[in-house]
């Protein structure tokens, strides 16, 4: 635990930090790992001073609540909270996610079905802000129009240095049943669980899936439970996303269900290998982590090795297609068919979520049930394809079924239809206040310019 003595010192080095940065220079993070999946430009600029600011301040039991340093990942918040049978309302399925990232860049897990998404159980935040002030935001407060907007904001408006958030009473264990569907079967399933919380007389308290083929959706239905037992071990030799398929029931720990995707990122990591049994025997448990196969993606871009591999096997051109989207659960299946035949790539994740409130710069409508669908991977293209186009045709058809899509990796809109669907007169109105000589990058910049 951080402490409030040792965080104060620790955002009095961060606005130092502001301070040191030339006037007119841009404003970044001296951040060493990203979650992001898009490109940025490189900067010799110095970026802003984080150290100190990524632990847990300070734990309320009985309000159920935490004070949390925006640099603070998910595994270290869990591993403070979950010894007090607390944990946050949603946990981003990978371990390194900040919280300040779940919350300015969105997040969702399996209990956004219920509980939306991260930023909805923040009841205030401090935020370093592109004039070199550290402001609260609440929802009601003198700054919430930056509260509002702060959400998918990307560091647009500001950097979080400590959120106040909501914990969830949770107890040992998990329950799992996986259910065979097809498309239609999962629509019907998942609106009858988001109205009712139950499927067949049972409680449901998490909701995901996989999407393995156009006839086989399997939804995980996760009921936490104080009933001791048996639980299986994701972390060694078996890999979870094949249990989904083999079994129809299981049971895990709370620790291993919460970061059950992120041994194996999802299915990511049997592109390098770490799913072939002889090679899992030795593949210390240890780096067995989405952070150690993102950072490997790091080293496979600079020394070149997947495209020296592509040519040995005469891959005219590849397009990598990671992208979560959000659809109105009812397009579901047009969605799946349309993935199907123009991008051909399975299996998917599907994760349901319900928003509490309308939030401006991520306009989904409170209390209809959308879907989202996750995939990440490459596809081949054509030598002369243009850049994106996979990602682009993607993009059209989201729009088109009234969805949405997040923006941790690349994006292609032009100007007009992002700020149509992504609040950037709201975005503008806050940076004219909040940043009023644009040391921050804007959204747009950020997500589709990557700067």
């Amino acid at each position: 635990m951080r402490g409030w003595t040792s965080h104060a010192a620790a955002v009095d080095r961060l606005v130092d930090s502001f301070g040191a940065v030339a006037p007119g220079a841009r404003i970044r993070l001296a951040k060493r790992t990203s979650n992001l999946f898009r490109p940025r430009a490189r900067s010799d600029a110095p970026g802003l001073d984080v150290s100190g600011l990524d632990g847990v301040i300070a734990i309320d039991v009985a309000s159920r609540t935490a004070d949390v340093q925006g640099m603070c990942t998910y595994e270290d918040l869990v591993d403070a909270v979950l010894p007090h049978g607390l944990i946050p309302y949603v946990v981003p399925q990978l371990r390194t996610i900040t919280l300040g990232g779940a919350v300015t860049g969105l997040g969702i897990e399996s209990t956004s079905f219920r509980n939306g998404l991260p930023h909805e159980s923040v009841l205030e935040m401090d935020v370093l802000t592109g004039a070199g002030e550290v402001v609260t935001a609440t929802p009601d407060g003198e700054h919430a129009e930056l509260f509002e907007s702060f959400p998918n904001s990307y560091g647009s408006l500001g950097y979080a240095t400590r959120l106040r958030i909501r914990l969830e009473p949770v107890p040992p264990y998990v329950a799992l049943r996986h259910v065979r569907l097809d498309a239609p079967g999962a629509v019907r399933a998942i609106e009858q669980i988001c109205a009712s919380g139950e499927w067949e007389g049972e409680r449901v308290d998490g909701l995901d899936g996989t999407a393995f083929s156009p006839g086989e959706v399997r939804l995980t239905l996760a009921r936490f439970t104080e009933e001791p037992g048996p639980t299986s071990d994701y972390t060694g030799q078996a890999v979870y996303y094949r249990s989904v398929q083999e079994r129809g029931t299981d049971r895990l720990t709370m620790l291993d269900y919460l970061w059950r995707w992120d041994t194996d990122w999802f299915w990511c990591s049997a592109a390098f290998g770490a799913q072939n049994p002889w090679v899992r025997r030795v593949w210390p448990r240890r780096w067995r982590r989405s952070d150690v196969y993102h950072r490997l993606l790091g080293v496979d871009a600079r020394l070149g090795i997947s495209r020296v591999l592509d040519r040995l096997r005469h891959v005219t051109g590849r397009e990598k297609v990671i992208q979560d989207v959000e659809v109105p659960v009812g397009q579901l299946p047009a969605f799946l068919a349309w993935f199907d035949e123009n991008v051909g790539m399975r299996p998917v994740w599907v994760c349901p979520l319900r928003t509490t409130r309308p939030w401006p710069t991520y306009p989904l409508r409170p209390g209809e049930t959308y879907v989202n669908v996750g995939f990440w991977g490459t596809v081949e293209v054509p030598a002369d394809a243009a850049p994106g186009a996979v990602n682009r045709r993607i993009e059209a058809a989201v729009h088109e079924l009234g969805g949405h899509k997040s923006l941790y990796s690349e994006a292609f809109y032009d100007p007009a239809t992002f700020a149509d669907l992504y609040g950037v007169a709201t975005l503008d109105a806050a940076r004219a206040r909040y940043d009023p000589d644009q040391r921050l990058s804007s959204l747009y910049d950020k997500a589709v310019g990557n700067s």
